[in-house]
């Protein structure tokens, strides 16, 4: 069961297949007692799917044979002990991936030539994903963050290690002191290595950078490469062993400072935007503009989720979950649609949106 996701899983996941390809989506919970119905729920869908595939006759025999299969493994494989808001299983005829997410989603099933995506982009973006760069002078060390967890990377081949070179015992006896860690050459291109990878990291998982170290280890990497060049640096050595909650307790204060800046300036240009008439605001409104690819910045609060239906005019109006023509996924769909288009997506804290219907954009024209 995975609880990351990054961007070329979710390419991979979002290519066609053959039909059909199989979705199940239902909310769950983190904590006890509330949490003994996810059993319940999981087995649910899993008996609606394998109704669909039944009655379904475009299914062949060896399909529905074969994605019964994969069904099977993926619960097998599902841990609702590790469960946290939200659940994606996706089955193929050779496939099967779980999902745990840090976000509501609906439950449902479709079947499909496609993966349903739209909450697992919704829940990536979500995330804030970040990078922690963490320097030694024998290690550095790639962290992948979300929220308030840490995982150490191997991308790009990270942890990069060295064995460091012996005293240069003449030297010592000639000068009477040996070289700060820092200024050594072979630490200088150590660095610069870890600054060519990183630069590969980045280009295929652009995401907000950290890096810690100390004062001198900092400022030799500046010296060495540029791939850091608009990261945040933070003076905190020692954690390129880790553990993870350092790494995670050392990039807080950062990472708050840095989302309260975000916030600020995307409320600030969703305002100036409805002052040149570039501005849409609430679901409907959003839905229509982002469907037109009209969408440059999307900004949606955290935990805003709303169940709408289609209107005989088109227009979304609110709806009843248990209504055959909901859409309780709605901003998922928004979101999702906003990336595909090219909008930026920004998530802010709930309530920062009070005045715009919680969901807003700045448009393209």
């Amino acid at each position: 069961m995975h609880t990351s996701l990054t961007p070329t899983a979710l390419a991979e996941l979002r290519e066609p297949r053959p039909y059909p390809a199989v979705s199940l989506t239902l909310p769950t919970d983190r904590r006890a007692p509330r949490n003994a119905e996810d059993s319940v729920r999981l087995r649910n869908v899993l008996a609606e799917a394998e109704r669909r595939l039944d009655r379904d006759p475009g299914v062949t025999r060896a399909a529905r044979d074969a994605i019964r299969a994969q069904l099977t493994a993926a619960v097998d494989e599902t841990d609702l002990a590790r469960a946290l808001d939200g659940l994606v299983v996706l089955a193929a005829a050779d496939e099967q991936h779980v999902y745990a997410l840090p976000r509501a989603v609906p439950e449902r099933v479709v079947l499909s030539e496609t993966f349903l995506t739209r909450n697992l982009v919704a829940a990536y973006a979500a995330q804030r994903p970040y990078w922690v760069l963490s320097l030694a002078a024998d290690r550095v060390t790639l962290w992948s963050g979300s929220g308030r967890h840490v995982t150490e990377a191997t991308a790009g081949g990270f942890p990069m290690t060295r064995s460091p070179d012996n005293t240069d015992t003449e030297r010592e006896e000639r000068i009477g002191d040996t070289p700060s860690t820092f200024r050594d050459e072979e630490v200088r291109h150590f660095l610069r290595d870890a600054d060519a990878a990183l630069h590969s990291v980045l280009r295929q998982d652009p995401r907000p950078l950290y890096v810690t170290g100390e004062d001198a280890a900092l400022s030799l990497l500046a010296d060495a490469g540029t791939a850091t060049a608009t990261a945040v640096h933070i003076p905190h050595g020692g954690l390129a062993q880790g553990p993870p909650e350092a790494v995670v307790r050392a990039v807080a204060p950062a990472r708050a400072a840095q989302g309260r800046r975000e916030t600020e300036e995307a409320v600030g240009a969703l305002d100036e935007a409805r002052g040149r008439r570039a501005f849409a605001g609430g679901v409907d409104e959003v839905w229509a503009k982002v469907s037109d690819g009209r969408i440059h910045r999307l900004v949606v609060e955290e935990n805003y989720r709303v169940t709408v239906r289609s209107a005989d005019d088109d227009h979304l109006v609110p709806a009843e979950d248990d209504d055959p023509r909901a859409r309780p996924d709605i901003v998922d769909e928004i979101v999702e649609k906003a990336l595909d288009t090219g909008a930026q997506v920004v998530f802010v804290p709930d309530d920062a949106l009070a005045d715009h219907d919680r969901i807003a954009a700045v448009l393209r024209y």
